[in-house]
């Protein structure tokens, strides 16, 4: 996923000269990420990163990698033009998935997909991995069932990344499936059928890693009462502290953030736990406070105004949505 093994071959890097990353909130603009002269890799197909670790080229659609027989590696900062899977016994610490820190713990998968970077900067060390890698493109899912499949695994998300954590026997079937497609594209390179055989384990090691990534999110319900009361908590400040002045109507990725959760997974969670969407809980808070604010005297333009909202008629549309009525129909009764 991160790794590289010798910097003087033939690789494509990206420079990176003081390139911000803004993003737009309510008419203001907010730095939230920088790259300052970084050294990226730019994997636009699987063998870039095969070449890369010094691991051979099998197919032209797919790699697998087995880290144990390519170590020792450095890290790399790297941006996909591809599908990913990095199952590790033990991550490289300090490593970074887009804007965020990443912290994987042991026996793990990381997946990544086209248009996402992530590893870290090579700063010398000399790294001794145990584990497997499967990188592949799009068009080898071209006109198959897993193509438009492969939108559903929630996994992949950019912002929604949370390490999948396997048990042994999980690991064990995992890396098992992995070796026994490279051993296909070693022995089986001229068989007709091996974009076929190739689909059908990627198939299967997915739906092992969904199977994760639900056990995850179940696990998370035992402790979902606090967090929708922590989610709560965090809405009442907002507007305690008035700043919906400054940032607007409260998102899903800013609470998801200060409670320590990634957007799409934060998601699933009050899906899971309230049978609606993360958005509509705020949406339903936001139009309650603008309930109060018209019973206590406030006109349609005021309350618009106290919530965050840009203009008044996108808090009477939402809170028709909400209530059903207009907010000047709920003032006359």
């Amino acid at each position: 996923m991160f790794f590289c093994k010798n910097k003087s071959i033939n690789i494509f890097y990206i420079k990176c000269n003081t390139i911000s990353c803004y993003f737009y909130q309510k008419s203001r603009k907010s730095l939230i990420f920088a790259f300052a002269m970084k050294r990226i890799l730019k994997v636009d197909n699987p063998n870039v990163y095969a070449r890369h670790v010094g691991a051979p080229v099998l197919h032209p659609l797919l790699s697998v990698v087995h880290f144990d027989e390519v170590s020792p590696l450095r890290n790399s900062l790297n941006n996909y033009g591809v599908y990913g899977l990095f199952i590790q016994r033990e991550f490289p610490n300090n490593l970074s998935y887009g804007m965020k820190k990443l912290q994987v713990g042991d026996n793990s998968i990381v997946a990544v997909a086209p248009g996402q970077i992530g590893g870290g900067e090579d700063n010398g060390e000399e790294l001794y991995l145990s584990g497997w890698a499967v990188l592949w493109s799009p068009e080898l899912m071209g006109n198959s069932d897993l193509e438009e499949r492969i939108r559903e695994y929630q996994f992949f998300s950019y912002f929604a990344i949370e390490p999948l954590h396997t048990t042994e026997s999980e690991w064990s079937s995992i890396t098992q499936l992995f070796a026994m497609m490279r051993d296909e594209l070693l022995t089986q390179e001229d068989s007709p059928s091996l974009q076929d055989v190739l689909l059908g384990y990627l198939r299967l090691i997915l739906e092992y890693c969904s199977r994760i990534y639900q056990r995850q999110i179940a696990n998370e319900d035992m402790d979902i009462g606090d967090l929708l009361k922590r989610f709560n908590a965090l809405l009442e400040q907002y507007y305690h502290e008035g700043w919906q002045m400054e940032k607007g109507v409260p998102t899903v990725s800013y609470c998801a953030r200060e409670l320590a959760y990634s957007s799409h997974y934060f998601g699933d969670l009050i899906h899971r736990a309230t049978g609606s969407t993360a958005i509509r809980y705020i949406h339903s808070f936001v139009i309650n406070q603008g309930k109060n604010l018209l019973m206590t005297g406030h006109n349609v333009n005021e309350t618009s105004h106290l919530l965050g909202f840009d203009y008044p008629h996108h808090f009477t549309r939402l809170f028709k949505k909400i209530v059903g009525i207009t907010p000047s129909d709920f003032l006359r009764g």
